[in-house]
């Protein structure tokens, strides 16, 4: 299905039950996936010291892998080394996180992912806040004069896409809304018309 979709890319949530209190995908999962993609693979580390594992999830075929700021020690040495796989490289942001603390950060990030839930479920009401952390990152972005795209997770639907989108998001990644409609080929396909 997702394949023969318009998505853009295949969100792999990977979850370690001790950063978020949920256990999900792991390294033969990403890699099966990755077998019959035929769309890149964003892979979300939600676990603690991700930089363990960041060579083996490229290996498993991940095409962007994207670690949060607040599991890392270390964040640069870990954004260092996804780039260093040859993958693109981003950093998640929790709710309660100010984007602000990415400022020495974002010229090595090829993307950022507001998370607009809190970490760990799927079908969670949407944090309306999150639009004027967009609005903010994105004015990071061009008084820097930087190219990184500025993802959202958590949430996202027909009703808040197209404003997301305003405030300067580029990529909606969208779970419940998408795996519970009726036709998630025609979800997808909305979606994408409301934002443009």
């Amino acid at each position: 299905m997702i394949n023969r979709s318009e998505a853009d890319l295949i969100h792999v949530d990977v979850m370690d039950g001790r950063f978020v209190p949920n256990i999900s995908l792991g390294l033969p999962v990403c890699a099966a996936i990755a077998r019959h993609a035929t769309k890149p693979l964003d892979v979300h580390l939600m676990m603690i010291e991700p930089e363990k594992y960041i060579r083996e999830f490229r290996k498993a075929g991940a095409d962007r892998i994207t670690i949060h700021i607040e599991a890392c020690a270390n964040l640069h040495s870990g954004i260092m080394l996804i780039k260093e796989t040859g993958a693109l490289a981003g950093v998640a942001v929790n709710p309660h996180t100010p984007v602000e603390l990415l400022v020495d950060i974002l010229p090595d990030l090829d993307t950022v992912l507001l998370m607009s839930v809190n970490p760990g479920f799927g079908g969670q009401q949407f944090i309306g806040r999150t639009y004027s952390k967009v609005k903010r990152l994105a004015e990071m972005r061009e008084s820097a004069g930087l190219d990184f795209t500025i993802g959202i997770d958590g949430g996202v639907s027909l009703s808040n896409a197209p404003a997301l989108v305003a405030a300067g998001a580029d990529v909606l990644i969208a779970g419940s809304f998408i795996f519970n409609a009726p036709s998630p080929e025609q979800a997808i396909s909305e979606l994408k018309k409301t934002t443009g």
